[in-house]
């Protein structure tokens, strides 16, 4: 054994702990004081552990094919913190430190830190004139994965600030019970920080944040302004309306100005995939919809694909986990099939994602079919695009576009990549991504292609929904570099 090899590996890691520990206060200065998010190629650092930090270098190499390493990155962030007068951005320490380090250090950090941040270096300054009420109107599934991710997202609370959650009353015990779902997931693992109760407001207290639980068992029944809630987005995840006659009664009641539903929209409601079709969402407009789990994982990279190579023609299955709208039990279900026992059997039904994708994408109209299997897992599901294109390609044309597109485009944060020989469902697990592109996977033959798409239908879901409302209230943080 070469005991030198041993301890030098040893030290090493020691070293970038420490310097990770030590970028921990600063990223979360940032973060609270400045509303700076920073991040290693679309990777962000906020609310992270030393070894997440380190894990996001890691991922670099995927970019750059080396390694990039927190001592190289640390005089960045260390300077960056430095200036003290930011006004709120996002930053990619990885991607400024790689044009650092081109350059050759031809110039002082600070010196290249302070003109590459010139367009922020206007101040401290709230993102919102007033913090954008939300509220949720259903606290279920996809409920609680919304509140986790907006508390996440709270900061300084200047931005986007959780207000109550609309549910029907349960038990007498029915406040404890709700914050102890938030607090534990069987499939999520437990809440990222402290959770309390205040039983004089019904509320539920999350990292500070006051949540209030309004007891109502119809839209137009509660007076939200009564709470001091005003002009709100409302976040509909109950799924029982999704026409703009059932959606609009939420409008009827005082203090909400704006609605999503999270499932697909009926009629001439927009249905709205982020970063995709961002342009339907206009002030005129108070009713939208943020489409299917699906339909946001595979739209992206549909977009992508449409763009470079052209659709002829496709089919679209979905492996998708099963969900509560099926039964643990054989017991009556009005859909055909989906009585069966969701734990026991892979189950043949249908899906509307292949006709959604057409109505966020006109150009795909009619060339796209779709079908779906519900499989014996809890959560995250996989998407085959079986598709024939209008040129010739091989593997590794499509995965290389793929592959860029996915660290460096307007489409990163809903497309991601892998190519790990490795990897299985339970992998993607809090994947924050719309959908994963399994490299490996991919097949090409002519001008024919089969894509490989993972997607956690809950998490990277319930991200998408939340980006779709950063941008209905303006909350765009500009990126750093450009």
């Amino acid at each position: 054994m070469n005991l030198k090899k041993q301890v030098t590996h040893l030290k090493e890691w020691q070293l970038q702990e420490e310097l990770a520990e030590r970028m921990l206060p600063m990223i979360g200065h940032l973060y609270r004081d400045n509303n700076i998010v920073t991040t290693v190629y679309g990777r962000s650092l906020t609310h992270n552990t030393v070894n997440d930090i380190l894990k996001a270098h890691r991922f670099a190499r995927l970019v750059l094919d080396a390694d990039l390493t927190v001592k190289e990155t640390f005089p960045l962030l260390e300077a960056i913190s430095g200036l003290g007068n930011l006004a709120p951005a996002r930053i990619d320490l990885g991607k400024l430190t790689t044009r650092f380090l081109s350059r050759g250090g031809d110039c002082p950090v600070e010196e290249f830190v302070r003109k590459e941040l010139t367009t922020v270096l206007t101040g401290r300054g709230p993102v919102l004139s007033e913090p954008q009420d939300i509220v949720l109107y259903g606290f279920g599934r996809i409920g609680r994965l919304l509140a986790r991710i907006l508390i996440e997202k709270a900061g300084s609370g200047e931005k986007l600030r959780l207000r109550a959650a609309v549910v029907r009353k349960g038990a007498g015990d029915d406040l404890v019970k709700r914050a102890s779902l938030l607090r534990r997931d069987s499939i999520h693992g437990h809440f990222d920080g402290i959770i309390t109760i205040d039983e004089e407001e019904n509320a539920i207290i999350a990292n500070g944040n006051m949540i209030r639980i309004i007891y109502s068992d119809a839209p137009e029944q509660v007076d939200y302004t009564a709470y001091g809630i005003q002009n709100a987005i409302l976040i509909d995840n109950t799924g029982k309306w999704r026409d703009r006659d059932g959606l609009g009664r939420h409008l009827k009641a005082p203090g909400i100005s704006k609605v999503i539903l999270t499932a697909p929209g009926k009629g001439d409601i927009p249905n709205v995939v982020a970063g995709v079709n961002n342009e339907l969402i206009t002030p005129a407009e108070q009713i939208f919809s943020a489409a299917s789990c699906t339909t946001n994982a595979i739209v992206p990279v549909m977009q992508a694909i449409n763009d470079r190579f052209g659709i002829v023609h496709g089919h679209m299955e979905t492996c998708h986990s099963y969900t509560n709208d099926q039964n643990l039990i054989d017991n009556y279900h009005k859909a055909s099939r989906r009585g069966r026992s969701a734990p026991l059997n892979m189950v043949i039904t249908e899906t509307g994602a292949a006709k959604a994708v057409a109505k966020v994408i006109p150009g795909l109209s009619g060339k796209l079919t779709g079908n779906a299997i519900r499989v014996p897992t809890p959560n995250v599901s996989l998407a085959i695009l079986n598709l024939e294109l209008a040129q010739p390609v091989s593997v590794e044309t499509i995965n290389a576009y793929l592959r860029d597109i996915s660290l460096d485009s307007p489409l990163q944060n809903q497309i991601d990549y892998t190519n790990s020989p490795e990897v299985v469902s339970s992998d993607f697990v809090g994947s924050r991504h719309a959908g994963i592109v399994d490299s490996l996977a991919t097949i090409a033959e002519g001008n024919r292609c089969v894509l490989y798409v993972w997607y956690d239908n809950e998490f990277g879901y319930s991200c998408q929904v939340v980006r779709m409302v950063q941008k209905m209230a303006g909350v765009e943080l500009p990126a750093i570099p450009s």
